[in-house]
C-alpha cells in the first residue's frame, strides 16, 4: 500500500478518484537550501549525541603511536561481519587540525584522507583526497564516517569508521598486509579544506597491519613460565636508525621446552622509538658465544654473533602478542640446541633524542609440558645468489622462487604439514611479496600476500586460516621490486643493497626440510651473457675470473637486454635447493629442473561494495570543539 497523501502537499489527502492537487511552487535554490540545512542540523545533533563518553579501551585492542613524540595515538578494531575498521585517534596537542589517512607507499600526495580543520572559530570533519600536487579536495563520497568527538584531560578523541572497500576510485582499498598510515599537522587556521596543500605540512607515516586476523586465543597451561630477553639500560644513540644487539643465554642444563607465546616489553615513554625487535637462537655448532651489548654494525661486535640467525620471536610496532596453536610449540633448550640467544632491536629516532634510556625486549612464555608437535620454520623463495638480478630503473620487476612438487613429495610426511604463520622478507627494493600453494598445476590458496610490502616493517603474522600442504604440492613465492633510484643492476645476496625474496613459514609438525628454494640454472644465465655480448656494441666480459655481479654491472641496460632477462627467468630451468637443517640437500637430481606448469590461476577477488545509503552531499561535518590552540 502507498502512503496516504504521497505526492501531494503536506496536510492534504489525495484519493484515487480526486484530481491531482496542486502545491505552491518552490524555487530549486530554496529547496536545496532547506535540504542542506536539515542535513547539517542532523549531523550536528548526531555528533553531539555521540560525544557523551570516551569509548572503553577494550573496544580498541590495537594501538600504535603515529608520530615520534607520541602526541598522536591511533587505536582501532576490525569488524569482519561489517567489513569495516573503527578508529580512535587521540590528539594530545591540537593546533588547527589534522590529516589522517592512507596511501600506497606513505606519501601525502595521492592519498585518501580524513581531515579535521578549523578556521579559528569553527571546526569541521570531512573525507578528502589529495592529488599529485598535494592539493586537497572534498570527496564526493564521504566514506570516513565520523562517530564522535570528545575532549578529555589527555587530549581530543576522534572516533570514525571506514569500510574495507568503498568502490570509490579516490579511496584506498584496505586489504591484508601492510598499510601505510599518514598524518599531517595543521598549525594555522584555514578558510576551507580546499585551501590546504599537504606539501607545506609537517607530517609523517606509520606502517601497520590493520586487518588483524580474528583468531581465538588458545588456553595457556598452568605450568607456563616466562623469560624476558631485554637489553639492559641502553642509551639510545642520537641518530635516526640504530640496530642494537644484546647477547643472552639460557641457564645451564636448560631442558627442552616449548615456546607457546611471546609479547613485547617496551620501556614506558619509548613506544614511538622501538620500531621492531627479534630474538635469534645461535648455532649449536659452537660451545660458547661472547657477551655483547652494543650496535649491531659496530666493529667491536664479535664475528661469531653472525651465527645467531634462527628466529625464535619477531615483533614490529603495532603487533600484539603472538600465540602458537594449542597443538604445537617452538622447541628451545635441551640436546642439540644452543643456550645462546641474540636480541636485536631497531630504534627509529628521527627527532634525534639524546640520552633516552631503554630496556625493551621480548617476553617468552614457555612450558616444560611439551605439546603434541614441535613447530618448525621453513624458508621459501629464492636462494641467496647473484644469478637472480634486477636491472636498474625498473618500477615493477618480478622474480619468482619455487618449492617444487618433487621436493615436497620427498620431504613432507604423508599427512602433510600445517602452516599457521608467515614472515615475508626482502631488502630495500622489495615492494610486493606473495606465496601461493599449487596442487596438480592449479593455484589453490594464497599462503600470505602483501601488496604494499615494506622492508622497514617485517613481522611474523598469524594467518587467518591454517594452510595444509601435502606431498606433491608446490609453494611459489613471487617478489616485485622497484629499482628506479638505482644506476646499476641489483643482484641477489646478503648485502642490504643486494636483494632477497623469502617467506619464512611457521608450521607443524616439524620436518627435516628447512629450506625449499630455487634459482635460475647458471648455464642458462651464461648463455644470456653470451647473447648480450653478441648483440651489443659494448663488450660484456665473459672471462672466467669475472664474477656474476660484475658481468651484470657491465651490461648496457637497453630494452632488448631487459626483455631477454625477464624472458629467461620466465622459461629457463631452475636449480632447486631442497635442504635439510644441516644445509645438505635431500638425495636426488636438483639441477636443470623444469619450471612448474600452472594451468589454472586463482581469480582476483572483486571488491565488496557496501550498500549505498543514498546520495549524500559532499559537505563537512561541523564540530563544536571550542577555541583551538593559537601559538
Amino acid at each position: 500500500m502507498g502512503t496516504p497523501g504521497a505526492g501531494c502537499c503536506p496536510g492534504r489527502m489525495q484519493s484515487s478518484r480526486s484530481k491531482p492537487c496542486s502545491c505552491p511552487s518552490l524555487k530549486l535554490r530554496e529547496v536545496a537550501s532547506m535540504y542542506f540545512t536539515l542535513v547539517a542540523a542532523f549531523l550536528v545533533i548526531l555528533v553531539v549525541a555521540l560525544q557523551g563518553s570516551v569509548p572503553r579501551q577494550s573496544d580498541f585492542p590495537y594501538k600504535v603511536p603515529l608520530d615520534p613524540q607520541g602526541l598522536l595515538e591511533l587505536s582501532w578494531n576490525v569488524s569482519y561481519p561489517e567489513q569495516a575498521v573503527h578508529f580512535q585517534l587521540l590528539i594530545r596537542e591540537l593546533h588547527f587540525g589534522l590529516l589522517f589517512g592512507m596511501s600506497d607507499r606513505g606519501e601525502l600526495e595521492n592519498a585518501d584522507l580524513a581531515v579535521l580543520w578549523s578556521d579559528g572559530h569553527n571546526s569541521y570533519f570531512g573525507d578528502a583526497w589529495s592529488d599529485a600536487k598535494g592539493q586537497l579536495h572534498m570527496d564526493s563520497q564521504q566514506d570516513y564516517q565520523l562517530l564522535g568527538a570528545r575532549r578529555a584531560p589527555e587530549g581530543l578523541y576522534l572516533l570514525f569508521r571506514r569500510a574495507f572497500s568503498t568502490c570509490d576510485p579516490k579511496d584506498y582499498l584496505i586489504e591484508d598486509g601492510t598499510v601505510h598510515l599518514i598524518y599531517g599537522i595543521l598549525e594555522k587556521p584555514v578558510r576551507s579544506l580546499q585551501a590546504i596543500n599537504v606539501s607545506a605540512l609537517h607530517g609523517g607515516l606509520q606502517r601497520v597491519q590493520l586487518l588483524k586476523p580474528n583468531i581465538s586465543i588458545p588456553e595457556l597451561p598452568r605450568d607456563m613460565q616466562t623469560m624476558e630477553i631485554t637489553a639492559p639500560d641502553v642509551v639510545i644513540p642520537s641518530q635516526e636508525t640504530t640496530y642494537w644487539c644484546y647477547m643472552a643465554e639460557l641457564p645451564e642444563g636448560f631442558s627442552k621446552h616449548h615456546i607457546i607465546m611471546y609479547e613485547p616489553v617496551v620501556t614506558a615513554g619509548n613506544e614511538a622509538l622501538v620500531h621492531h625487535m627479534e630474538v635469534f637462537q645461535c648455532a649449536a655448532d659452537f660451545d660458547s658465544f661472547p657477551r655483547y651489548n652494543g650496535p649491531c654494525d659496530s666493529k667491536m661486535k664479535p664475528e661469531r654473533l653472525n651465527y645467531c640467525r634462527h628466529v625464535l620471536a619477531a615483533w614490529a610496532m603495532g603487533a600484539q602478542a603472538f600465540y602458537y596453536p594449542e597443538e604445537a610449540g617452538l622447541a628451545f633448550g635441551g640436546p642439540g640446541s644452543s643456550r645462546y640467544l641474540r636480541l636485536e632491536i631497531h630504534y627509529h629516532n628521527p627527532l634525534v633524542f639524546k640520552g633516552r634510556r631503554d630496556s625493551s625486549g621480548i617476553r617468552l612464555y614457555y612450558t616444560a609440558t611439551l605439546r603434541p608437535y614441535d613447530a618448525g620454520i621453513m624458508e621459501l623463495g629464492l636462494v641467496y645468489t647473484p644469478v637472480m638480478a634486477i636491472p636498474p630503473g625498473e618500477d615493477n620487476f618480478i622474480l619468482t622462487g619455487y618449492c617444487t612438487d618433487k621436493c615436497t613429495q620427498l620431504a613432507l610426511p604423508s599427512a602433510g604439514i600445517r602452516i599457521f604463520a608467515s614472515q615475508l622478507h626482502t631488502h630495500l627494493a622489495g615492494r610486493k611479496v606473495v606465496t601461493v600453494l599449487t596442487r596438480d598445476g592449479r593455484e589453490r590458496q594464497i599462503v600470505n600476500a602483501d601488496s604494499h610490502y615494506s622492508p622497514h616493517f617485517q613481522e611474523i603474522r598469524m594467518l587467518k586460516e591454517v594452510v595444509a600442504v601435502f606431498p606433491g604440492d608446490e609453494l611459489i613465492t613471487t617478489c616485485t621490486y622497484n629499482t628506479e633510484d638505482r644506476s646499476r643492476a641489483t643482484v641477489g645476496g646478503f648485502g642490504i643493497l643486494e636483494e632477497m625474496c623469502v617467506n619464512y613459514v611457521h608450521y607443524y609438525p616439524q620436518t627435516q626440510l628447512e629450506l625449499c628454494k630455487s634459482a635460475v640454472d647458471p648455464g642458462y644465465l651464461h648463455r644470456y651473457f653470451n647473447l648480450v655480448n653478441r648483440f651489443n656494441d659494448e663488450e660484456v666480459c665473459m672471462c672466467p675470473q669475472v664474477s656474476v655481479p660484475q658481468q651484470f654491472y657491465s651490461i648496457p641496460w637497453n630494452t632488448f637486454n631487459r626483455d631477454v632477462l625477464k624472458s629467461l627467468y620466465g622459461f629457463a630451468p631452475i636449480s632447486v635447493h631442497c635442504n635439510k637443517s644441516s644445509a645438505v640437500r635431500f638425495p636426488g637430481e636438483w639441477e636443470k629442473q623444469p619450471l612448474p606448469s600452472i594451468t589454472e590461476r586463482l581469480r582476483e577477488p572483486s571488491p565488496h561494495c557496501p550498500p549505498s545509503p543514498g546520495a549524500q552531499p559532499a559537505a563537512p561535518v561541523p564540530l563544536h570543539l571550542g577555541q583551538l590552540r593559537r601559538d
